[in-house]
């Protein structure tokens, strides 16, 4: 199968022009699964309360109207992050097929002011079986901590989807590593460009990355708008042995693992 990550540079608040600059760029390839950016429809660095609660949409408005007719159309998947209003407002991602809303995620671990904008994710970290294998999604700062990558592997999960929104420059070099310690493929689209509001000045720092389960940049962009293609069995992440004695998985010895 083939994984798209979109490499784009939304401009605040401006939720259709994003969202057409992005089916504009993923008309530009054709892939299985695409995966769009955090909040890759509003933008990132909000002021405001009220500025969420403006651009915040349910999992099936506007934004999902538009991709799910992307998909329907090229009977393909796609996983995008966004603001979801619901009982209360999430920083999200949306996973996309040609029959509509597959699944749901919301990001467990905030970073820096969303703990001001956004409830923490209260769906755990749920695996989607789609026809070219399984398929789960973390969000950005979730990267940090092990425990999602490896909740997901554990799972079942033979792809993270990895929509992002990074400043910091540790995550893509850490991918590698979160795909080597789970033999797992990893497809962490980030975002390009400046935010520059309500005194937070945010750069953005591109490099969107798809990994191998061994731990090889298959692809990784620059600092630009971009698409990342690749092509990829993703049956190679079934096989957690090392060699004939260990196994990453089952070798594990969770007994040891308590802070008691």
């Amino acid at each position: 199968m083939r994984i798209a990550v979109v490499q784009t540079s939304p401009q605040f608040g401006q939720v259709e022009a994003n969202v057409t600059a992005a089916l504009i760029a993923m008309e530009s390839v054709r892939a299985d699964l695409y995966v769009l950016p955090e909040l890759f429809n509003t933008g990132y660095n909000f002021a405001t309360t009220d500025e969420v609660e403006k651009l915040a949409e349910p999992s099936e408005g506007p934004t999902y109207d538009a991709i799910a007719k992307f998909a329907q159309r090229n009977s393909c998947y796609v996983v995008y992050g966004f603001a979801e209003k619901a009982d209360r407002i999430y920083n999200s991602s949306s996973l996309i097929g040609p029959q509509g809303l597959v699944g749901l995620f919301r990001k467990v671990h905030l970073f820096y002011r969303e703990h001001l904008f956004f409830a923490p994710g209260n769906l755990g970290f749920p695996v989607f079986d789609l026809p070219f294998g399984k398929v789960g999604m973390m969000i950005c700062f979730d990267w940090i901590y092990p425990e999602s990558a490896r909740t997901l592997a554990l799972r079942g999960a033979q792809l993270i989807a990895h929509p992002s929104n990074l400043v910091l420059p540790h995550c893509p070099d850490a991918m590698v590593t979160r795909c080597l310690e789970n033999r797992v493929f990893a497809a962490t689209a980030n975002r390009v460009g400046r935010e520059n509001r309500g005194g937070v000045d945010l750069s953005y720092i591109g490099k969107s990355e798809i990994v191998s389960p061994r731990g090889e940049i298959l692809k990784r962009l620059e600092n630009e708008e971009a698409v990342g293609i690749v092509e990829v069995h993703l049956a190679q992440a079934l096989n957690k042995h090392i060699n004939e004695f260990n196994n990453l998985l089952s070798d594990r010895r969770e007994e040891a693992y308590t802070t008691g």
